[in-house]
């Protein structure tokens, strides 16, 4: 919980800066007289909406990067969905998953709906070890290569994606 308030005083603060301060103008702090002009056509609120969105994912996007991916397997995890084998690696692991990994992970799971095999626990059509490593190796490209811009997009275009956002816990 400590965490969360850090991540919260960093967001205050952030969101408080504007691009107008870098341009050389005077206009104060609130003004939004650069920025309008290069998004013709938008209010200030949705500008200052999607600079808030970018700075959020421009800071997930770095605490990610420094979290590192667990080197030694725990134990065979039964499993039975995707998102069944993320949750029961982030209490295993002690650490949140990467918010596109939980998404493909829930698209995944999504996929089966339907199949000769959707019943069927996917611990017994996959090798547990197997799909462990496949989240990890997933979880450390999303966390090393994703842009912070996507992410900001994509959190943009569904208000519902702090569902596949982990809390954020501080490392012991």
């Amino acid at each position: 919980m400590k965490r969360q308030a850090q991540w919260d005083q960093a967001y205050s603060l952030s969101s408080s800066d504007s691009s107008d301060s870098d341009s050389g103008d005077d206009n104060g702090p609130g003004s939004t007289k650069a920025s309008c002009k290069s998004a013709v056509g938008r209010s200030s609120k949705d500008v200052m909406s999607e600079d808030t969105m970018i700075r959020r994912a421009e800071m997930y996007q770095e605490y990610m990067k420094h979290i590192p991916i667990p080197t030694c397997h725990g134990s065979l995890i039964p499993f039975t969905t995707w998102q069944g084998l993320a949750k029961s690696l982030k209490q295993l692991y002690g650490q949140p998953l990467h918010y596109l990994t939980n998404a493909l992970l829930k698209q995944w799971d999504q996929l089966r709906i339907g199949t000769d095999d959707e019943y069927q626990p996917l611990d017994v059509l996959l090798h547990p070890v197997k799909a462990e490593v496949t989240i990890w190796l997933m979880e450390e490209v999303h966390r090393l290569t994703s842009s912070h811009h996507h992410l900001a997009k994509l959190w943009a275009s569904d208000p519902m994606h702090h569902a596949c956002v982990d809390p954020i816990f501080p490392q012991i």
